[in-house]
């Protein structure tokens, strides 16, 4: 079974129920300082910490007075807006005592249905995880309405797991795991410790039981379970309201464990090779060898471009002689590409009149 001691990526998952006092509106202070000291232990291990948190409306509401009902859109933008202030401070002020810096990394579902965009948002990611900082993400709640919504930062979390390559996901809930029917209404229904696979048996057994400051249900983590195991990620579900809960989880907390498919790096290439190439670049001896060592596609390796591709578009390599060597999902267009074409990386800008990124296509972003 997954477990968080070996994890050297992990996604959490925070919904606004364990964050924020539903009557009063308020941070749960200890509750997040309990949170932090968990996520010093991780980082004090070596593992990389992201953590998916919800709370923003909900502080926002209580900081407006706008109560405990539903809430008009423009309320909710509102809230949000008031409330993420507030949400990136008490993360900020938490975390800092342990030598721990953050970045608040806002997103909406385009951000990751374009793969332009999907990739700027990995590149984001990727470079505040290399450089020690915890990102906190939320979906952007100011700006997004419901056609480009996630709707649940369950999906949210799972589709952060997969873009950054996460090996483990957390859901912290209000139930300690994924049970046969709902344990409120059903005193015979029993929670799975692991599940291997989700079937329709599966799917059936979930409902739609959300507490009052929070959106999902056990469908949403279902669909987040999905994702993250069909890239390679396993998913815990498990009840978060106690002080330190991923330490409790590590101890043999009660959970549902969801088994991935395969690990993040074999199940995105996969992804990345099964895409039809949108073009072709040809490299050279040099570049060739670069690649076999595990490095990324400078401009100074390639050859010839070809095709009318966009950023993010798929692209096949081709060797000195023609050879198919992989593919990869390509930094700059078509266009930018034949013009940065065997030159080096400190030229780009110069060229482009623009500041550019060094790799052509990133070794991340490529299956070879």
């Amino acid at each position: 079974m997954a477990s968080l001691s070996g994890a050297k990526r992990i996604v959490v998952k925070i919904g606004s129920a364990l964050l924020v006092d539903r009557v009063a509106g308020t941070l749960r202070d200890e509750w997040l300082h309990a949170l932090a000291e968990d996520v010093a232990m991780l980082k004090a291990r070596g593992a990389d910490v992201v953590l998916v948190s919800s709370g923003s409306i909900a502080l926002g509401r209580g900081a407006l007075g706008l109560g405990q009902g539903a809430l008009a859109l423009e309320q909710s933008q509102a809230a949000a807006a008031v409330g993420q202030i507030r949400l990136a401070r008490a993360y900020e002020d938490c975390l800092a005592p342990h030598g721990i810096t953050t970045g608040q990394v806002l997103v909406t579902l385009e951000d990751s249905a374009d793969r332009r965009r999907y990739l700027n948002s990995r590149a984001t990611l990727e470079t505040l995880l290399s450089l020690g900082v915890v990102p906190i993400v939320n979906e952007n709640d100011t700006i997004a309405t419901d056609e480009i919504r996630f709707g649940d930062n369950d999906r949210l979390a799972a589709q952060v797991a997969v873009t950054v390559g996460a090996d483990v996901t957390v859901l912290l809930s209000d139930v300690d795991g994924f049970y046969t029917a709902n344990p409120a209404q059903d005193p015979t229904a029993h929670r799975f410790d692991l599940i291997e696979e989700i079937t329709p048996e599966i799917e059936a057994m979930a409902g739609d039981a959300g507490s009052g400051l929070s959106k999902g249900g056990m469908k949403t983590k279902l669909m987040a379970a999905k994702t993250a195991t069909g890239a390679g990620c396993a998913l815990a579900i498990t009840e978060g309201s106690k002080l330190r809960p991923l330490k409790a989880l590590e101890d043999g907390a009660p959970a549902t464990w969801f088994r991935p498919k395969g690990d993040p790096q074999a199940a995105r290439k996969r992804w990345i090779a099964s895409m039809k190439p949108q073009g072709f670049v040809s490299i050279d001896e040099g570049a060739v060898a670069a690649l076999r060592r595990g490095k990324s596609l400078l401009p100074a390796g390639v050859t010839n471009v070809t095709g009318d591709f966009g950023r993010g578009d798929p692209v096949a390599i081709l060797g000195p002689n023609g050879e198919g060597l992989g593919a990869g999902l390509v930094r700059y267009t078509g266009a930018e590409a034949r013009l940065i074409q065997g030159c080096r990386s400190g030229d780009i800008e110069a060229i482009l009149g623009y500041p550019g990124r060094a790799a052509l296509i990133h070794r991340d972003d490529m299956a070879t």
